[in-house]
């Protein structure tokens, strides 16, 4: 009817009451945000360098020697398997309670897109390109170092950008064992009743997973040479079909 005024929809208050309350703790919580995002990032960089440290050289020599590779893989991806809050209870009585317990989890997570992809990676290099290299009186390490290598590594940065999204995303466990990071925003927002810090870990969280993506997205394009894209397509299914599972960039 006319003139009968039209209230707000059912809900819409409260989402603009949480949204202005997130706003707010924001606000007045800038310098600790700044500071856990810095938590967050540490152990992500820190699990993703050391997986990468043992993922990537063994990988390689796996890729290029085509000797165990199968072998490998499969014992990576027990890991894979494994949840990672698990892990971290593993971890517990060996490395205590602290955050060495949580890089141990998402070490083991970051390991298996970052083997399966470099080692499919590297067996997907054309053989006639390796036969040539061969032809021209390169020995082992230089085919591996000057032929392989750059051909494969597109698709190793597409596993490397799979286990760091993965890793971000799952650092937030770290709260779980009183460690830093984002996660304490979630955690304490629940043991408070707090939702704005839950809201603010979550899309934190969120921000920084999707940042990572980009990031490392825009990385393995630029190492992507022209003319390569379709070596590195096929090189990506086969990284798939070693991962039971895996989705785009390797293992999931």
């Amino acid at each position: 009817m006319a003139g009968r005024a039209v209230g707000p929809l059912p809900g819409t208050a409260g989402v603009s009451g949480l949204l202005g309350d997130t706003a707010t703790f924001v606000g007045d919580n800038a310098g600790l945000l700044l500071q856990r995002i810095g938590e967050h990032v540490q152990l992500s960089v820190v699990a993703l360098v050391i997986a990468m440290l043992v993922a990537l050289p063994t990988a390689l020599v796996l890729g290029h020697t085509g000797r165990g590779g199968f072998l490998a893989i499969n014992a990576a991806n027990i890991g894979r398997a494994l949840p990672s809050l698990a892990l971290i209870a593993i971890a517990l009585p060996f490395l205590g309670l602290n955050d060495r317990s949580t890089i141990f989890a998402l070490v083991l997570l970051g390991i298996p897109p970052i083997l399966t992809n470099t080692y499919v990676a590297v067996r997907e290099v054309d053989r006639d390109v390796i036969e040539a290299a061969r032809g021209m009186g390169m020995n082992a390490g230089e085919i591996l170092r000057g032929v392989e290598l750059p051909l494969a590594a597109p698709v190793m940065m597409s596993g490397i950008r799979t286990a760091a999204v993965q890793i971000v995303a799952t650092a937030t466990l770290a709260a779980v064992i009183a460690g830093g990071g984002l996660g304490r925003f979630i955690v304490d927002g629940f043991a408070t009743g707090n939702n704005a810090s839950v809201v603010t870990g979550a899309v934190a969280v969120a921000l920084l997973t999707i940042l990572t993506e980009l990031g490392l997205g825009a990385v393995e394009r630029a190492v992507t040479p022209r003319g390569s894209i379709r070596t590195d397509a096929r090189a990506a299914r086969g990284a798939r079909r070693a991962v039971p599972g895996g989705a785009k960039g390797g293992a999931q």
